[in-house]
């Protein structure tokens, strides 16, 4: 039987309403089905939709606040950035309270992903630790040049290239300059059935250190996306591993789209990498479900 659920519509990477990555955040999904789940994420007509749920067993032993199911337009997602902060955002806002004070432990397919809670600038954020990559590695040549070629590009303009699969099974390419990633128009039939990330160094002077843009044509539908957490989080695995990104930094995203993304990157002292970002409540209420 249909009841009503809290629900928030959060927006993700921005502390600037209307200007980052927008979340569906069903707050109780407990007694839905996978089905009626991903009919809802459908009709939300957004990136992704997510539905808290108490955690498991095993993710309770692990210390787990909560338990949350990620969906896009048709599938489910193991992961993915700007709905973990998002939905961390919604469940602090509506009375959630860590079990470890300053830091949200979520329960997700690919296991447990810790959430900080920080302020820095004057702006409280969120960052989540960014989960092991499944596949590393540079690209196949074949892929490399069908990307330059859905891209409009010359195989030169990719200066590096990488597997950067956390879950959505990135595909990422660095080009030599901010400008060039920013006047891109992919062909969708090329890049058809790609997860594409690509990312290239801003010109000295900028305010933030790197402009990155998302494309997965034809997959449901989404040909890019606004600000994207989880390339991200596999870039700067990328990046920082190999040097080619300082061990701290911010990156832009969403400028194409006319989104004022900002992802925030640091390493730790132990190694670990933290992708955060500025999050707000843009609709609160109810929903029949």
């Amino acid at each position: 039987m249909s009841r009503s659920r809290p629900f928030q519509q959060v927006d993700v990477f921005t502390d600037t309403p209307h200007m980052g990555n927008p979340l569906a955040v069903v707050l109780d999904g407990t007694d839905l089905s996978t089905e009626e789940m991903q009919r809802f994420t459908d009709w939300t007509n957004l990136s992704e939709c997510t539905f808290v749920l108490p955690p498991s067993d095993r993710g309770r032993a692990g210390g787990a606040d909560y338990r949350v199911r990620i969906f896009c337009p048709g599938q489910e997602l193991p992961f993915a950035g700007h709905p973990t902060l998002g939905t961390c955002h919604a469940w602090l806002r509506t009375g959630g309270r860590p079990r470890a004070p300053g830091t949200v432990v979520q329960e997700c397919e690919v296991g447990l992903v810790p959430i900080r809670q920080k302020v820095a600038d004057g702006q409280a954020r969120l960052a989540f630790a960014a989960p092991p990559l499944r596949r590393s590695g540079p690209l196949d040549e074949d892929d490399v040049q069908r990307i330059a070629r859905g891209l409009g590009l010359q195989r030169h303009a990719i200066a590096a290239h990488a597997w950067c699969d956390n879950g959505p099974g990135w595909q990422a390419v660095m080009l030599r300059d901010a400008p060039t990633v920013l006047a891109l128009r992919p062909d969708p039939a090329a890049l058809k059935g790609m997860t594409v990330g690509v990312v290239a160094p801003q010109a000295s002077g900028h305010d933030t250190n790197f402009e990155v843009r998302a494309f997965f044509p034809g997959n449901h539908g989404v040909a890019e996306d606004p600000v994207t957490g989880s390339l991200n989080a596999a870039l700067a695995q990328w990046l920082i591993g190999t040097n080619l990104a300082p061990p701290r930094y911010v990156a832009t995203q969403g400028t194409a789209l006319g989104r004022a993304g900002r992802v925030y990157v640091e390493r730790d002292e132990h190694g670990g990498v933290w992708i955060g970002g500025g999050t707000i409540t843009c609709i609160q209420g109810e929903v029949i479900l």
